[in-house]
C-alpha cells in the first residue's frame, strides 16, 4: 500500500532544505556573468563549426550525386 506524506514530513523536509542551501558558496555576479559568456561564447563557436561541416559534406553530397 503506498504511504503518502505527512505534512510534517514535507515541512521538515523544507527545512532541511533551507539549512544546506545556507551553506552553499554561491559564486560572485562576476563571476556567474563571466562563466555565462564563456558558455555563450563556446556554444556559437561549436555552432558555426558544425553549420560549416554541415554545409561542406552537403555540398560534397550534392557533387556525388550529380
Amino acid at each position: 500500500m503506498l504511504q503518502y506524506p505527512t505534512v510534517r514530513a514535507a515541512l521538515n523536509y523544507i527545512g532541511e532544505v533551507r539549512v544546506e542551501l545556507q551553506k552553499v558558496i554561491w559564486p560572485k555576479r562576476s563571476e556567474v556573468v563571466k562563466l555565462t559568456l564563456t558558455v555563450i561564447l563556446i556554444t556559437a563557436i561549436v555552432g558555426v563549426y558544425v553549420g560549416l561541416l554541415d554545409y561542406g559534406f552537403a555540398s560534397l553530397l550534392e557533387q556525388i550525386i550529380k
